[in-house]
């Protein structure tokens, strides 16, 4: 079933990835999501291809596209009075409000949680924050890269011991990870509402959603004597366990097992890796024997998959039961057979930029890929729509122009 939040409306005032993206994925669910940007500046995102993010090929601004794919553009100078009664029009028509803007924004642009309640007290408003909405620094700023990487922990658990930089995470990691935090937030409150008669207030902060992916860790560092990480580091050569652990190809690929009951998958591994003696190996006969003598064991598959291309590896595993999988590339995702059968890269029909994919999100209803309606919006490109939609006579919409307050 497609279109599973058709009839939801959503009133974006958001810029960057971590909120907007939410607003993509409700997109994709059926939501119709209005973004609200400035009528000459827009989206900071959009200034990002100014700074070689923008592709070479059809002029697709990537970053855009991907976390504002399906929605529409209003231009609105929310600092104009004009442009800030326009917004609260809007939000009277919406069943959310969504927004990153920081705290002393909101209060200065009159959009924060009373100022739009003022006008539609059945709305849910939705923040998406860096720290959360308490404490000192609430009111302060936040990428994915500090709020989420950095301070939430990641970084930290994820650089070597004794690397001379700290290992940085790709483009808006954490922001994706947080919208769809975001989403899911928002389904239940509506899900609520729906129950209780109450729109709540929802916060969502990229330091607590750090803190929910390294929940393991976080748990564990005060519970285990001497603190430190809940899984132990290990050299790949100590590996505690020689199938779970990754291994070169002949090709200078790598893999990865991992086999976490390891005594269910030992036989049928050794004999998919042409090497049956090892079943009756003394040293590897159960896990405690691998654990000892582990060094030894990673010694041998190490030749082993040394031995053979990944190609060949994908062939020989084709049947084995043990979980495993190649390091693959994102431009190998693109064909991923898996990938392609579930349709988690739809094409997208860009008109005058062509036709690129973009990645679906993560959830489907019945087995249907998701169906992305329409790719990025331009800047302000639904404006007129959609102030006539509201009942405002083209004669408003020339004078709304001709102040300012709309692009």
């Amino acid at each position: 079933m497609q279109g599973m939040m058709q009839g939801v409306k959503v009133l974006e005032v958001a810029q960057w990835w971590f909120v907007p993206a939410a607003g993509a994925v409700l997109a994709d669910w059926g939501a119709d999501v209005i973004k609200v940007e400035h009528p000459l500046t827009g989206d900071g995102q959009r200034g990002l291809a100014a700074v070689g993010f923008k592709s070479t090929e059809g002029n697709v601004d990537f970053m855009m596209q991907q976390s504002n794919r399906g929605k529409r553009s209003v231009g609105i100078d929310l600092a104009h009075p004009e442009g800030r009664e326009l917004l609260y029009a809007l939000a009277e028509q919406c069943d959310v409000f969504l927004t990153n803007f920081l705290p002393d924004a909101r209060e200065r642009l009159e959009i924060d949680v009373e100022h739009i309640r003022a006008r539609n007290p059945n709305i849910i408003y939705v923040r998406g924050h860096g720290h959360g909405p308490k404490g000192p620094d609430a009111g302060k700023g936040g990428y994915d890269a500090t709020a989420f990487w950095s301070r939430g922990g990641i970084a930290h658990m994820l650089t070597p011991a004794g690397l001379e930089n700290p290992v940085m995470q790709r483009a808006a990691f954490g922001d994706s990870i947080g919208a769809m935090t975001v989403a899911g937030g928002i389904a239940a409150a509506l899900f609520g509402r729906e129950r209780t008669g109450e729109a709540p207030v929802v916060d969502i902060s990229l330091l607590n959603t750090a803190m929910w992916v390294l929940a393991p860790d976080i748990v564990a560092s005060k519970l285990i004597e001497g603190g430190g990480s809940f899984i132990p580091k290990f050299s790949r050569k100590q590996a505690p366990n020689p199938v779970g652990n990754s291994y070169k190809t002949k090709d200078g690929r790598w893999l990865l097992l991992m086999m976490l009951q390891p005594d269910k998958h030992w036989a049928d591994f050794c004999r998919h890796i042409d090497r049956p003696d090892l079943i009756e190996d003394e040293r590897f006969a159960d896990s405690p024997a691998r654990f000892k003598n582990r060094e030894a064991a990673i010694g041998i598959l190490d030749e082993i998959f040394a031995s053979r291309t990944l190609d060949e590896w994908r062939q020989q595993f084709a049947s084995m039961e043990g979980p495993w999988a190649p390091m693959q590339s994102a431009e190998e995702l693109h064909d991923d057979v898996q990938v392609l059968e579930n349709g988690y890269l739809p094409d997208i029909d860009g008109a005058d930029k062509g036709h690129f994919k973009l990645v679906a999100s993560p959830v489907q209803f019945d087995e249907a890929p998701i169906e992305i309606g329409s790719p990025s919006p331009e800047m302000g490109q639904h404006t007129e729509a959609v102030l006539l939609e509201m009942g405002v006579e083209w004669e408003q919409i020339a004078a709304l122009k001709e102040s300012g307050a709309i692009n």
